[in-house]
This record gives structure tokens, C-alpha cells and sequence, in this order.
């Protein structure tokens, strides 16, 4: 009983920001929790399995965690650019939702569920033409070249289902649904333990209470982890549909409905998706070009960058389930003409994920011995991978504001302005001082530069939300100031 008077207390408060009504303080930051604490989970179950996903790996060697994590920065860009596509069309609904004409979003939404699937899988045969010489290009040494090479065709070819997952989840978060895509993607990253498992380790027996118990095992190593996270993102991909499609009281598609694409919905969407792209090939070029700082300094660097990467991501996943939340309220305030309301959200959304942060960050920086530690038996990785990961502990606050900051502009539509940021943030602070801090302290200066350009960023996105200069962009037409 109570559960259902929570969900309808939810659905009430959204349906303010249609119904141009007035939410207090108390409600407002209400709305924002219970928006952001279903999607907070999900990075958290995601990042802790892939903690489990890690290990398993890291269990085969230096040799193996390097393989993967020399095309890593490459498969963020891939998937980030599958993502953009899907943002282009999520905006629009978001606002158009705001508007409360329903029929519109579900348009957007047949459209982009086509659109995105072609696209994605233009992005998996490039994948496929790129891949043969792509560890060379990186700089990997010659004996984790192959196993790079076929991990990343795996990757590239699950590319359709990624975007397709993406885009269903996206859809129904900027719905309000945030527990649905929550579950979903805590879901996957269990199948993806659990196909790990299968995949990567041969068989074997082990005696239980006197029982010997088979285990089946394909003993694929690399290439199994790749493939168990393909089939993790195919099943969730399906499920993400069928409540989208199906189950969503606001989007759930209609029969006779027309899938034809129309020219002004594909327009959006490119001015949408195009800055987007660009910002994550910006970022993704410059993790590329900072693989080829780390890759010459041997084996074990390449293999603690990866393994503090993924150990990182514990503490600022949670920024991007607030973004996620952030996401969806100021596209429907601004879709419903109400910008005194999306900058306030922007305010109380941007704080949240500082404070989050830097709470996580603290925690990183005591816990690193832990954190790495689970993650790879290996002494001397160990010892590089904590002392790089409690320096970029102090770079999560503001970090933290970039993240959320992203989320909140992108439901507004605005997109340009803040791929241009991050073009001047990674390329003319990181790289740089990558470059010539590795030559003198090795990995150790890599991620020193790592942590004060993202200080840098965070400042810039800080001043980018109080000049409110975001509030005169739209995804859609829109009403006016209420």
C-alpha cells in the first residue's frame, strides 16, 4: 500500500511540471531524489559487476586486463556515439511530454526506434573494418595485439543491440520511468557475470559435500568476455522493449501506427545528436590519444590505468544517475514553457551530484587498497593503481558538477555549447599535461593531469548553468513562459 501511494505520489508531482503547477522546496527535491535514487542503483549494481567482470578477467593475467583495456577509450567512443543518436530522439520526447502531446512522443519514438537500429549497425561494420589494425595504431605491445583485435570485433558487432538498449532505456526514463531501465540494466550486468563465467574459464569439477559437481566452461578467455557482455545487452535490449513498446502508459505503440520517417523529427534529431557526437568523440579521442601516452610505458601501467578506471567509476556512476534524472526534468519544464522551474532543477540536480561525489570521492581515496585490490592479484599493478586512483579522488566534486551539469543542459537541447567546453577541456589541459607529466612521472602524471582538468571542466560547467543563457534553447516549439 505504501509502495503504491509512493509511485502515485511521484506520478502527481510530475504531472506539476505539465500542469504548470507550483512545486515547493521540499517537493522539488523530492522529485529529484526518487527520480535519481532508482537510476544511482543501477550505476552502482552496473559498476559493481563490473568489478565482478574485472576480476575475472584480471584473473588470467596482466596480459589479458591489458588486451581489453588498450581498445577500452575506443569502445567508449563507439558507444557513445550510438548513444548520442538515441539522445537526439529522447530530448525531443522529454519535451514533447512536457507539453503533454503524447502523440508527438510516440512519433519520435517509432521513428528513432528505426533510425537507430540502421545507424547502430553502420557503426558495427566500421567497427569491423577498423579492428584489424586498431591495436597497432594504439600502440599495444605485440602480445596482447590479437586478443584486442577479436574483443573489439565482438564488441563492435553487439553494437545494434547497445543502441537499441540505449535508446529503449533513455525513452523511458525521460517518461518518468526511471525504475523499469533500473532494473533492466542491474539485470544485464548479472547476465553478464553469469555468461562471463560460462564464457571465459574452461570447465571443471569441484566436490561439493562429498559430490563431485561438473562446470561448464567454453574456456574462451578475452573473447569470452566480450561475447558474455553481447548477450547480456541482446536479453536486456528485448525486455527494455517490451515495457517501452508494450507496458509504457505514455509511449506504448499503437497499432496502425505509421513508422515513416519525417524530415522535421530527423532534423531535431541531428541537431541534437550532432554536437553530442562530437562530444564524445572528443572525449573518446582524447582517452585514445591518451592510451598512446600510457601504452609505451609497459604492461603493468596499461593494466593499473584500466583497473583504476574501473575501480573510478564507482564514485562518479552515481553523477550520471543524476544526470539521468536531471535529464528528465528540465526537458519537461522546458517543454512546458516553464524556465524559472528547469533552472531551478539545474541548482538543487548540479549540488546533489557535487555532494554525492564528493562523499564517493572520500570513500575512493581510503578504500583504494580494497578497491584495487579485488580486482587483480598482482603486487605491482596493485601499488600503481592505488596510488593514481587516490589522486584522482579529489577531482570527484567537480567532476561530479560537470556530470550533472551535462544532463541538465541536454534536457533543455542544448548540446553545441557543451561539446565545445569539452573540446577546450580535454585537448588544450588533459593531453597537454599528459604529454609532458608521464615523461617525468610516468602514469603517476597522467592521472595528475586527469585530475586537474577535470576540476578545470567542472568550473567551466558551473559558470555555463548560471548564466542561464541554456534556458533560450529547444529541442521542440514550445509554450510560452509560465
Amino acid at each position: 500500500m505504501k509502495k503504491e501511494h509512493g509511485r502515485k505520489k511521484k506520478e502527481d508531482l510530475l504531472a506539476y511540471i505539465r500542469n504548470g503547477k507550483e512545486l515547493t522546496t521540499g517537493q522539488k527535491l523530492i522529485l529529484v531524489t526518487k527520480l535519481s535514487a532508482p537510476a544511482i542503483m543501477a550505476q552502482l549494481t552496473s559498476i559493481a559487476m563490473q568489478y565482478i567482470d574485472a576480476s575475472m578477467v584480471g584473473r588470467m593475467g596482466a596480459n589479458a586486463s591489458a588486451a581489453i583495456g588498450l581498445v577500452a577509450s575506443t569502445t567508449w567512443l563507439f558507444g557513445g556515439i550510438c548513444s548520442s543518436g538515441a539522445a537526439g530522439f529522447s530530448i525531443q520526447v522529454a519535451q514533447y511530454i512536457g507539453a503533454k502531446n503524447y502523440e508527438k512522443a510516440r512519433g519520435v519514438l517509432r521513428q528513432s526506434l528505426v533510425a537507430i537500429f540502421l545507424f547502430s549497425v553502420a557503426m558495427a561494420a566500421l567497427g569491423g573494418l577498423v579492428s584489424a589494425f586498431l591495436p597497432a595504431w594504439l600502440g599495444g605491445a605485440k602480445e596482447i595485439r590479437e586478443e584486442a583485435m577479436w574483443y573489439f570485433v565482438v564488441y563492435a558487432c553487439a553494437l545494434p543491440a547497445a543502441g537499441i538498449n540505449r535508446l529503449a532505456g533513455s525513452m523511458l526514463q525521460c517518461s518518468g520511468n526511471m525504475k523499469v531501465p533500473s532494473i533492466l540494466n542491474s539485470c544485464m550486468c548479472l547476465l553478464d557475470v553469469l555468461f562471463n563465467a560460462l564464457l571465459i574459464f574452461p570447465g571443471g569439477t569441484v566436490a561439493v559435500l562429498g559430490w563431485e559437481l561438473t562446470i561448464p566452461g567454453a574456456g574462451l578467455g578475452v573473447i569470452g568476455a566480450a561475447l558474455g557482455t553481447a548477450l547480456a545487452q541482446l536479453v536486456t535490449a528485448g525486455l527494455m522493449l517490451y515495457f517501452l513498446c508494450v507496458r509504457s502508459a505514455i509511449l506504448s505503440l499503437h497499432r496502425g501506427e505509421s513508422c515513416r520517417m519525417q524530415a522535421d523529427c530527423i532534423k531535431r534529431a541531428v541537431k541534437i545528436s550532432l554536437p553530442i557526437a562530437f562530444e564524445h568523440c572528443v572525449v573518446c579521442g582524447a582517452m585514445i590519444m591518451a592510451t598512446k601516452i600510457v601504452a609505451p610505458l609497459g604492461i603493468i601501467a596499461i593494466a593499473a590505468n584500466s583497473f583504476a578506471v574501473t575501480a573510478e567509476s564507482l564514485c562518479y556512476m552515481p553523477g550520471y544517475g543524476i544526470a539521468d534524472a536531471a535529464t528528465t526534468l528540465t526537458g519537461q519544464s522546458v517543454g512546458a514553457g516553464r524556465n524559472r522551474l528547469a533552472f531551478s532543477f539545474g541548482k538543487i540536480t548540479v549540488s546533489f551530484g557535487m555532494l554525492i561525489m564528493a562523499c564517493s570521492g572520500m570513500l575512493m581515496y581510503f578504500a583504494a587498497p580494497f578497491m584495487i585490490g579485488i580486482l587483480t592479484p598482482d603486487t605491482a599493478v596493485q601499488a600503481l593503481g592505488i596510488r593514481i586512483l587516490r589522486i584522482e579522488a579529489f577531482a570527484e566534486p567537480l567532476y561530479g558538477a560537470s556530470i550533472v551539469a551535462t544532463g541538465v543542459l541536454r534536457g533543455a537541447g542544448d548540446t553545441l555549447v557543451p561539446s565545445i567546453m569539452n573540446l577546450i577541456s580535454m585537448w588544450a589541459v588533459r593531453l597537454p599535461l599528459s604529454y609532458f607529466l608521464a615523461k617525468q612521472h610516468g602514469l603517476t602524471g597522467v592521472w595528475t593531469a586527469m585530475c586537474i582538468e577535470l576540476c578545470f571542466r567542472g568550473c567551466i560547467f558551473l559558470v555555463r548553468i548560471a548564466g542561464k543563457k541554456w534556458l533560450e534553447k529547444s529541442a521542440v516549439p514550445r509554450h510560452a513562459e509560465k
